[in-house]
């Protein structure tokens, strides 16, 4: 299969990624990742040193981008800004991470002839009433609410646009929330999880009527390689 090149793959669904697909299949993988908070680098602990390698740096660095796309056979792109609250606080990081950081990739994989698969969010569709029959398809119009939302979407719109423009071969994943394994104790499932463990009581939004969409990382990244093999239609898969 290659050389991979997974952009954030210290993060949670990236480093379960990552386990994946040193487990999956004979690939080599290169993680880009700028260990913010987001990212723990124990998730990657214990990976075969002859098959993995961790570069620390920033996406929208074109001089840190460039040698690692060029030694790539594809690229996975998670890397992202993707913490709500953070987002309505501070709208920056979200712009030069999501937007410029995947313009920087896209340009990369363009002089290249790399492979490309970008990572993004079932938030860029916006919400559904609880009692709204309609499901989002690949072809509900975006309405993202949130800074993180619409850099998502800003970002998978450079995608198809690259693709359309340039010929770069990429296609688009558009996932619900993730749960499993190297997830921070602090987000929704684990920390209720953790409650029940240690005799608190689960804490209860509302009147407990919200209906939220999750899916395990793994199956998560049992979907990304046949959609990245699927072939460069730069639609969502």
């Amino acid at each position: 299969m290659g050389k991979l090149l997974v952009t954030g793959g210290a993060g949670f669904i990236g480093s379960n990624f990552v386990h994946y697909m040193l487990d999956n299949t004979d690939c080599s993988v290169t993680v880009l990742d700028k260990l913010t908070y987001a990212a723990n680098q124990a998730s990657l602990a214990g990976l075969p040193a002859d098959r993995f390698r961790l570069v620390r740096g920033d996406i929208a660095d074109a001089a840190t981008v460039e040698p690692l796309v060029a030694e790539a056979d594809a690229v996975v792109h998670y890397a992202a800004e993707s913490h709500n609250d953070n987002s309505l606080h501070d709208p920056r990081p979200f712009l030069d991470t999501n937007i410029i950081g995947t313009y920087t990739l896209l340009e990369a994989v363009r002089r290249h002839g790399v492979r490309f698969h970008h990572i993004s969010t079932d938030e860029v569709y916006g919400d559904l009433e609880q009692d709204d029959p309609a499901r989002f398809t690949e072809s509900t119009p975006y309405n993202p609410s949130s800074p993180y939302s619409s850099t998502k979407a800003g970002s998978d719109l450079l995608v198809r646009a690259w693709v359309r423009s340039f010929g770069v071969q990429a296609t688009i994943s558009n996932c619900s929330n993730n749960y499993g394994p190297y997830q921070h104790v602090e987000k929704f499932i684990p920390r209720q999880i953790t409650n029940v463990i240690d005799g608190v009581r689960p804490k209860l939004y509302g009147r407990g009527e919200n209906v939220r969409d999750w899916i395990h990382a793994n199956d998560h990244s049992s979907a990304v390689l046949p959609s990245w093999r699927r072939g460069g239609s730069g639609k969502p898969t």
